[in-house]
């Protein structure tokens, strides 16, 4: 027995056996993307906030760990999390803590602000290719911060009160704009951020940024301009819903020609998804309160599909999409963008039956940066093809997701391990898939 089957073998899976038609009603969390980036803002003040809304999963857990690291004072009930930061009574972040994603790279705006000093970990997180922070650290570096590596970890300080400046992005990434936005709240002075991303989740931020007091402008051209207060408040805000949970389970009632309500689901964070299920005559219904999917016998017709930035098609929905492909008739085409190494969890989906092939060029029309690069970011899918069921193994949140979706169409039954992938990112996905019919079990694993 090798070392992965010796680790599955002791580890918790999902037992899933596919075929079931998903039907019912079910309330989709609060955004996972949203909660943690709250968390950590939540450290710019001395004074308490409090997030409703707030979905239980492991990456909160990770964040409200961090926060108690550095002194908070946290008390999460049923969906409602307060977070107070009087003082901060620790400035070195373990490698325990910090260590498993990178969420602490945002704590250093914070911390330098309360403290002037804080020394992090060097980040990890899911094993999509890599994410390199150096727009982080620079961006930091232009605002007054001193930044050193030693041994693994970045030791950081500030002299002085971080200052305004204009930070221009190669790159409309996601959380080096929530780093930037939410450091230069309390910056000196007036901070530009050019080419940055604009995704719901940073709407909701800035939402949150300035009940807490902050002066943020979004302008044309994917500029954000944040002028600089002497101090900020606690707050209250609920989260918007998790677009990614909601599509992932609009998909699974797709594959399983099956009929879902998803209350909390909201349109206006789905647009670009829901303009696809159209372009596909894929049937759905939107109401004040949610968005009813429903599925029925007809394999939906191939389509070419590109993710990009916001409001593009988000890379967190191509894992799921290209499953849905795998059950559409003709061939297919995806492009990925945003990743230059998300294609990773295909090799299982073949595995299981799918007809899907990788090449380094790009298959699109969406200005690409891995073009030219011998990056496998295009993906041919061609169907309808049955899939059979297996024993899978999960290397991150999105792709963890997709086998979940792939093992509910299949044929028999699949051992889905790596679960903690999935109970990082989704509230108790098992438990609302079987609420809806599916043959979905947590089993613990032998004792070691």
């Amino acid at each position: 027995m090798n070392h992965e089957e010796t680790l599955m073998r002791h580890a918790p899976y999902y037992l899933v056996t596919g075929g079931m038609p998903l039907r019912g009603e079910v309330s989709v969390s609060g955004a996972k993307n949203a909660v943690t980036k709250m968390v950590i803002a939540s450290l710019l003040t001395t004074e308490q906030c409090m997030l409703r809304n707030v979905p239980l999963l492991g990456d909160l857990d990770l964040t409200i760990k961090l926060c108690r690291e550095l002194g908070s004072q946290v008390d999460l009930q049923d969906h409602t999390l307060t977070i107070r930061t009087q003082d901060c009574e620790k400035r070195v972040v373990s490698r325990d803590v910090g260590g498993l994603n990178r969420i602490c790279v945002l704590a250093i705006g914070p911390m330098l602000h309360r403290c002037g000093e804080v020394t992090i970990p060097a980040p990890g997180g899911d094993r999509i290719g890599p994410r390199p922070i150096d727009y982080h650290l620079d961006g930091l570096r232009q605002m007054g911060a001193t930044i050193e590596e030693r041994e693994g970890y970045f030791v950081c300080s500030a002299s002085k009160r971080l200052k305004g400046t204009t930070i221009k992005l190669p790159f409309p990434s996601v959380m080096a704009t929530e780093n930037f936005l939410i450091t230069a709240s309390l910056a000196k002075g007036v901070t530009v951020i050019e080419n940055a991303a604009n995704e719901p989740e940073i709407i909701d931020l800035i939402k949150l940024l300035q009940k807490m007091g902050a002066i943020i402008e979004l302008q044309v051209d994917r500029r954000i301009v944040v002028e600089g207060v002497e101090s900020l408040r606690g707050a209250s805000h609920t989260l918007l819903s998790d677009r990614n949970e909601a599509v992932s389970l609009a998909v699974a009632t797709y594959l399983t020609r099956g009929d879902v309500y998803l209350r909390l689901a909201q349109q206006d964070t789905l647009l670009t998804f829901l303009n696809t299920l159209s372009k596909m005559g894929l049937c759905f219904e939107i109401d004040d309160e949610g968005i009813r999917f429903i599925g029925d016998d007809r394999p939906p017709p191939a389509i070419a599909l590109e993710t990009d930035v916001h409001p593009g098609f988000m890379t967190d929905w191509q894992q799921p999409f290209t499953i849905l492909l795998t059950q559409a008739n003709g061939m297919s085409v995806v492009h990925e963008t945003i990743y230059e190494d998300r294609f990773g969890y295909t090799s299982a989906l073949i595995g299981m039956g799918a007809h899907i092939g990788l090449y380094p060029k790009c298959l699109g029309e969406v200005p690409c940066r891995f073009k030219g690069k011998q990056y496998m970011h295009s993906c041919v899918v061609r169907g309808p093809t049955p899939l059979k069921g297996t024993r899978l193994y999960i290397p991150d949140i999105r792709a963890g997701c997709s086998y979940i979706l792939a093992a509910l169409c299949a044929e028999g039954t699949s051992q889905v391990y790596g679960i903690e992938h999935i109970e990082r990112g989704y509230e108790q996905l098992d438990v609302k898939l079987r609420g809806l019919g599916a043959r979905i079990e947590r089993v613990e694993g032998e004792p070691a």
